[in-house]
């Protein structure tokens, strides 16, 4: 299959993770790929395993100039851009008493703002060859209350904000559509939280980065043509549960096998 055979794409956070998942799954199915990250060396040792199909622009995604090169350096390589994935992401690891008003700005401008100045910086190009596909990385946080203030109400922002684009740029052939995935399994994601989270999911699994990107190449491709505006859960079945309930089935889970590692370090007998 060659779904996205002639079209040029820009992932970003493309150096690792779920963007490397996804550059390379649109690259499979016929596209041309602009990787897109901070991650200078990662990326570049992408962009040369993927070949002639790929290559490897920095991009600070907060950045109008680097966005402006970004979509430059796509033309001049591949041509004009039909498809744009906002996936880079920052997250924060302070509750809410401890966040500071520079730490949530740091988080919303990679998330909500990177976003923005993503799709600022495409339309024109799309515009030009007929129209294209925009996705937007959102999280099963931006559908239910999650830990995480900076996080989870960037993800929130970002599905209003793909909704809203998407009825602002309909008439010139632009779809605009959210992805929300919960956990992944990812090269560097530690395994024994995510085997403690899958029995708890309806579907009794966690997927991986490969499956989500296939989620993503279909939204990009001409057969999601009449599709936009929309979100796309991801996640097991999770929010079927109602994330809160999730959450606290996970820490009970947590604490019962951490509470048995001390006791038997401490050469007790766990209860």
């Amino acid at each position: 299959m060659s779904r996205l055979h002639g079209k040029v794409a820009i992932v970003t956070g493309a150096a690792q993770g779920l963007g490397a998942s996804i550059a390379r799954d649109m690259i499979a199915e016929g596209a041309q790929v602009i990787l897109a990250d901070v991650q200078d060396e990662a990326g570049e040792a992408l962009a040369r395993e993927l070949g002639g199909s790929a290559r490897f622009v920095h991009l600070d995604v907060r950045d109008r100039a680097g966005w402006q090169a970004a979509v430059s350096h796509a033309e001049a390589a591949f041509g004009a851009l039909s498809i744009l994935v906002n996936n880079a992401v920052k997250m924060e690891g302070q509750s809410f008493d401890d966040l500071t008003e520079q730490e949530f700005r740091d988080v919303f401008e990679v998330n909500e703002l990177g976003c923005f100045l993503g799709m600022k910086a495409v339309i024109a190009s799309m515009t030009g060859c007929g129209g294209g596909s925009i996705v937007n990385i959102s999280s099963i946080a931006g559908m239910q209350p999650a830990s995480g203030i900076a996080y989870a109400s960037s993800k929130w922002a970002i599905r209003g904000m793909s909704k809203s684009v998407a009825h602002a740029v309909a008439a010139r052939n632009i779809r605009v559509n959210s992805v929300h995935p919960g956990w992944m399994r990812t090269p560097s994601s530690e395994v024994a939280p995510l085997d403690q989270v899958a029995p708890l999911l309806p579907l009794k699994k966690i997927g991986d980065t490969a499956e989500v990107a296939k989620l993503i190449t279909f939204l990009a491709s001409d057969d999601a043509s009449l599709i936009t505006g929309s979100e796309y859960l991801i996640d097991g079945g999770a929010l079927l549960m109602g994330n809160q309930d999730l959450i606290l089935s996970v820490m009970q889970s947590e604490y019962r096998h951490s509470s048995g590692l001390r006791c038997e370090r401490a050469g007790q007998n766990p209860a």
